[in-house]
């Protein structure tokens, strides 16, 4: 199966990178999907994706969305159950998902943070993972170099992982990525 075969070679790559600590995620990131055959691939950036951000005190806006060029929304992953997002995969990378969900990010708009971060075992190393509150995710990262990081999103139940990438950036320049 020629998919399984692209997620193996994602899943030994992402293990041979180095560790994070979770402290070293505190800020803003800017993310990217990495394709490696997963149904999610290309979703989210199709529905105006930006990245994550980290907090002080461990906690982080796992999902956030360009709303407009100056304003950024963290969505309620609470909301968007993970398996009928995945099922329905095809859909989200449609104009009319775009559009759609352009109009609904307001009513999807997080009340605080929705994720904390940890130290977790991934592999034979302990890295920063983000377990999402309320929903069967934990996303592990890892360096890629100094400024980016790997991320993988493990779905409880589900062998297939979906990869991404985190840019840091300033804050200020968020409006201008």
């Amino acid at each position: 199966m020629e998919s399984m075969g692209r997620q193996d070679e994602m899943k030994a790559w992402f293990s041979s990178l180095k560790p994070v600590r979770p402290g070293e995620l505190i800020g803003l990131w800017r993310g990217a999907g990495i394709p490696s055959d997963h149904p999610l691939d290309g979703v989210l950036e199709n529905l105006g994706w930006f990245g994550k951000r980290f907090h002080g005190d461990m906690r982080a806006d796992a999902l956030l969305f360009q709303w407009r060029a100056d304003r950024l929304v963290a969505i309620e992953p609470r909301f968007l159950p993970i398996g009928l997002a995945i099922k329905a995969a095809p859909f989200g990378r449609t104009r009319v998902a775009r559009t759609w969900f352009s109009y609904l990010q307001k009513a999807l708009r997080a009340r605080g943070t929705t994720a904390s971060l940890a130290l977790q075992i991934s592999g034979d190393d302990a890295t920063a993972a983000m377990r999402y509150d309320g929903q069967p995710i934990v996303d592990y990262f890892r360096r890629m170099n100094a400024q980016e990081l790997a991320g993988m999103m493990c779905v409880a139940g589900d062998d297939r992982r979906y990869f991404f990438k985190l840019r840091r950036i300033d804050a200020i320049a968020a409006t201008e990525a």
